[in-house]
C-alpha cells in the first residue's frame, strides 16, 4: 500500500481491536462477523426450542439431561460473548476519546448489554437452585438477543420508541373508555348481576374484554340498556384497538424508509461524479434508482455490450472480468456511471457471484433530469471528463480505474484480516 507523505499509515489493530470489530460491525454478507452472528442465532434457536421441550413433562423425563446440558452450553457461550463484549469494548476508546471505564458502564447500563445480561443470569440462577419451572421461563429470555442481529426489531424498538408520547396517549384514552364503560354497566347492572357487576373492577373486566374485541361471553349485560351501552363499548373497542396499531405500523414503515434512506444516499454521496452534489440534487436523483436482483452465477451485463446504466450493490457480490483480470464488487461498491454520460461499451463482463440486490439508475431517466438542471450537467461533465482522463485507454469504458483499484485494494485488506 502506498503512503501519502505528511500522513501517518494508520496502525494495525491489536487482538482487542479486531475482536471489537468481529462482534459489532463486521456484519457484512460472508464476513467472519456474520458467520458469527448465523452461530449465535443457531445457539439461540435451539437453546429456546431446549427450554420448550423441557416443559413437556414427558419429553422432559426422557431427555431432560441432554437438554439440560443444551441449555448450560448456551448459557456459557452467551457468557463468554458478554465478557468478550465488555473486554474488547475499551478498543473503541480512542476513536470516542472517552475512557475506558466509562465506555464499559455505557455498554453494562445499554439496552443492548441488559438483554445480553439477561439472556445468561437468570437461567444460570434458576440451574443452581433446580427449579424447572423457572429455568424455562428464564431460558425464553435469549430470545431477546435477536434485538441485537434484526434489523427488523431494532427497527421496530425504533419505531416505538419515537412514538411513545402518542402511545402512551392511546394508554390513557383505552384506560379512560374502560372507567366510562365499567361505571356505565356498574350503574345499569349491579342489582340485575352483583356477582357480575356488584362494583366497578368487577365491571372492568368486561369493559377491557369487550373494548378489546375479545368477547370471552363469561360476562354479559343482562338488560336492554346495559346491552345498548355494549354496542357502543364495541364499536370504541375497534377504535381502540386501530389507533395504536395504525400509530405504530406508520412509524414502523418511517423508519424502515429512513434506514433505506440513509444507505442509499451513503452509496450516492460515495460517487465521485455525485459527491459535490447538494441535497436537492442527489434527492431528485435517489427518485429515478430502481431495485434489480439477480441470483448466482447470473451475468449483469456482457463486455462489449452498451452501457446504459450504473450500478450500487447493496447486497451480494459480482465479479468484473476485465481483459487484464478479475475484479470483485461487494456492497456498498457501485459501477458503470461513465455509462450515464457516454454511453460507451461495456469494459468487463459482470456476474453474481451469489445472489445480489442491486440499485439502478438508468441513463435515460438521468439525462432527463440533467437536461432540466443545465449547472448540474456541467458538473458532471466536467467531473467525468477528469475521471476518464486519468483512466488508460485500454480500461476506458463504463468502470473507471479509481473504482478497479478500490475494489483489488478492499480484496487484498479482506484477505489480510
Amino acid at each position: 500500500m502506498k503512503t501519502v507523505p505528511g500522513r501517518t499509515t494508520p496502525r494495525a489493530p491489536d487482538f482487542r481491536g479486531r475482536l471489537f470489530q468481529l462482534l459489532e460491525h463486521d456484519h457484512l454478507p460472508h464476513s467472519p462477523g456474520m458467520r458469527l452472528v448465523r452461530v449465535i442465532v443457531a445457539i439461540i434457536v435451539i437453546d429456546v426450542l431446549a427450554m420448550i421441550l423441557i416443559s413437556v413433562p414427558e419429553i422432559d423425563a426422557r431427555f431432560g439431561h441432554v437438554l439440560t446440558l443444551v441449555d448450560g452450553a448456551a448459557l456459557l457461550i452467551y457468557t463468554l460473548e458478554y465478557l468478550a463484549r465488555l473486554w474488547s469494548v475499551v478498543a473503541d476508546a480512542p476513536r470516542r476519546g472517552i475512557s475506558p471505564t466509562r465506555l464499559r458502564l455505557e455498554y453494562i447500563f445499554s439496552s443492548l448489554g441488559i438483554i445480553d445480561l439477561l439472556a445468561f443470569v437468570p437461567s444460570w440462577i434458576a440451574m443452581v437452585f433446580a427449579d424447572r419451572a423457572t429455568m424455562v421461563l428464564c431460558g425464553m429470555l435469549p430470545f431477546l438477543k435477536l434485538v441485537r442481529y434484526s434489523p427488523a426489531m431494532r427497527s421496530l424498538l425504533a419505531a416505538l420508541q419515537s412514538e411513545r408520547r402518542a402511545l402512551f396517549g392511546c394508554l390513557v384514552i383505552l384506560t379512560g373508555a374502560v372507567l366510562l364503560f365499567a361505571s356505565l354497566l356498574y350503574a345499569i347492572e349491579h342489582d340485575v348481576q352483583p356477582d357480575k357487576f356488584g362494583n366497578i373492577p368487577a365491571a372492568m373486566w368486561w369493559a377491557i374484554v369487550t373494548l378489546g374485541t375479545v368477547g370471552y361471553g363469561d360476562v354479559v349485560p343482562a338488560t336492554a340498556l346495559g346491552r345498548l351501552v355494549s354496542v357502543f363499548a364495541i364499536v370504541g373497542g375497534l377504535v381502540m384497538i386501530a389507533l395504536p396499531v395504525a400509530i405504530i405500523a406508520r412509524a414502523f414503515a418511517d423508519e424502515v424508509h429512513r434506514r433505506d434512506f440513509v444507505v442509499t444516499w451513503s452509496m450516492l454521496a460515495r460517487v465521485p461524479l455525485f459527491s459535490h452534489l447538494g441535497a436537492v440534487e442527489i434527492a431528485d436523483i435517489m427518485r429515478l434508482l430502481r431495485a434489480q436482483t439477480i441470483e448466482a452465477d447470473e451475468i449483469l451485463v456482457r463486455r462489449g455490450e452498451q452501457a446504459t446504466s450504473m450500478y450500487f450493490i447493496t447486497a451480494g457480490e459480482v465479479e468484473i472480468e476485465l481483459p487484464t483480470q478479475r475484479v470483485r464488487l461487494a456492497e456498498g461498491a457501485f459501477f458503470g456511471e461513465i455509462a450515464l454520460l457516454r454511453r460507451s461499451n461495456r469494459s468487463g463482463t459482470v456476474t453474481a457471484t451469489r445472489k445480489t440486490r442491486l440499485l439502478v439508475l438508468d441513463a435515460q431517466d438521468f439525462h432527463a433530469l440533467i437536461a432540466r438542471v443545465p449547472a448540474l450537467a456541467a458538473h458532471i461533465e466536467q467531473t467525468a471528463e477528469a475521471r476518464l482522463a486519468d483512466t488508460p485507454d485500454a480500461q476506458k469504458g463504463d468502470i473507471a480505474a479509481e473504482e478497479i483499484a478500490h475494489a483489488m485494494q478492499s480484496n487484498v485488506d479482506e484477505s489480510n484480516l
